[in-house]
């Protein structure tokens, strides 16, 4: 895979143990991985760094995953996010959803449900890619 396919991917979360156990889970997908720790970073992170995909915990010192994803959507509506929390109420997630998060995974995630995010994120940045070019040759 070639460095224009190989996709960035920003994780944020409050939890170094859960950022290095997601980079190494991202890494062994191809996934070049910004960590930030909270979501004011992860709004700097996507504005100066330009990720093909963000994960981003709910509940995080500073600002929070909800606040960041608002904030996001609004600077960089075409950028995927993923949602990512132990607390996984249902007006949680269709918050999440409603403000334009693609997915929304649970605490304790498995291998699976990363290899899928990554999966969606190529198909986003493949479709992006693709746009581009027709509205280049158009």
């Amino acid at each position: 895979m070639d460095e224009q396919e190989r996709l960035r991917v920003l994780i944020t979360d409050d939890s170094r143990l859960l950022r290095k156990k997601l980079r190494e889970e991202l890494e062994h997908q191809n996934c070049e991985v910004i960590e930030t720790l909270n979501g004011k970073e992860a709004i700097t992170a996507v504005l100066e760094q330009e990720p093909d995909g963000v994960i981003l915990d709910i509940v995080m010192p500073v600002v929070g995953g909800i606040e960041a994803l608002q904030f996001i959507r609004e600077v960089a509506p075409d950028v995927p996010v993923v949602m990512l929390s132990s607390m996984n109420t249902p007006q949680k997630l269709m918050q999440c959803l409603k403000m334009g998060a693609i997915d929304f995974i649970s605490k304790p995630y498995t291998k699976e449900q990363i290899a899928q995010t990554v999966e969606r994120f190529r198909k986003i940045k493949i479709k992006r890619m693709e746009k581009q070019l027709e509205m280049r040759n158009a």
